[in-house]
């Protein structure tokens, strides 16, 4: 399988990586817990169909001591022992924003308080820039095929 376009060679593709992952850097470097901002991605990307970023954020949370108990459950979190409450939180925050087009109401109050009750204002603000951004990496790979398999931590940096 071959993307549509080669989104690392083309100038204007490139120019655009640049600024989103400037964006990503800022995130990373965020007090939103590492083990949380890799759940959140992968969360998203299994929701999006994102077989590109799923494959990416499994093995990039597993080198960083991911367990593969809790990366194999993160579809089924609302079922799983393995999480904390904050996870869980964030988890559902990923959902409800990530499926703003399947709820009338998007995001519900109730999603958004109980994320609230874990995270303080900075974090809060990093989750949800989080989760944007995900889907924002999610809908490029989806649009133009980007194949899933090959990804090694590291290897963009």
């Amino acid at each position: 399988m071959d993307p549509r376009i080669n989104f690392f060679q083309n100038a204007v593709a490139a120019k655009f990586l640049r600024h989103i992952n400037s964006a990503g850097k800022v995130l990373t470097d965020s007090g939103l817990p590492a083990a949380t901002q890799e759940l959140v991605k992968i969360r998203a990307s299994q929701i999006n169909g994102c077989g590109f970023c799923t494959d990416m954020h499994t093995k990039d949370a597993a080198h960083a001591g991911e367990t593969a108990q809790r990366l194999h459950l993160v579809a089924a979190w609302r079922e799983a022992k393995v999480f904390t409450d904050a996870e869980r939180a964030a988890l559902e925050l990923t959902e409800q924003g990530t499926r703003i087009a399947d709820a009338a109401g998007g995001v519900t109050d109730e999603a958004w308080e109980n994320a609230a009750k874990h995270y303080d204002e900075d974090q809060l603000a990093a989750l949800v820039s989080l989760i944007a951004l995900i889907n924002a990496y999610n809908r490029v790979n989806v649009t133009i095929q980007q194949p899933a398999g090959d990804y090694r931590p590291g290897m963009f940096g």
